[in-house]
């Protein structure tokens, strides 16, 4: 019984272990599997805040026709959609609770409009542009 719980001395080129070449090629492996997939994880978080703004653009450019549609006139500023508003005794809104921050490192949504009656929302990021409609 006494033989099962003492270890015999083992030989010297009988140790056990990892080599240091085996421990550099695991290092070297794990290196290039990161090297791999950094810059994919990078292009993954451009496409996000790429779909994030374009959300948000098209959320935007929803609340500012239902303003429109409401006044028959379109909003003078992004603003104006988070207020309810009374303009000619037409009482409406908040068409939004509040306006979207853009995506990180990107500009602040703007919003442009002409007599015509027409508008644009843009914000630019990512050497990308996103501008509705």
């Amino acid at each position: 019984m006494m033989r099962l719980w003492t270890r015999s001395p083992t030989a010297v080129g009988a140790q056990r272990g990892f080599t240091l070449i085996e421990l550099m090629i695991v290092v070297a492996i794990i290196g290039i599997l990161a090297a791999i997939s950094l810059p994919l994880y990078a292009s993954i978080q451009a496409r996000a805040r790429i779909a994030k703004a374009q959300a948000d653009a098209r959320t935007l450019v929803s609340a500012v026709s239902m303003y429109s549609g409401t006044f028959d006139a379109l909003p003078p500023a992004l603003a104006n959609l988070t207020a309810a508003a009374t303009i000619s005794g037409i009482t409406g809104g908040p068409f939004m609770k509040s306006i979207p921050p853009s995506p990180v490192g990107w500009t602040p949504y703007s919003y442009t409009s002409n007599p015509c009656g027409t508008f644009t929302v843009t914000a630019s990021g990512d050497s990308t542009t996103v501008s509705l409609p």
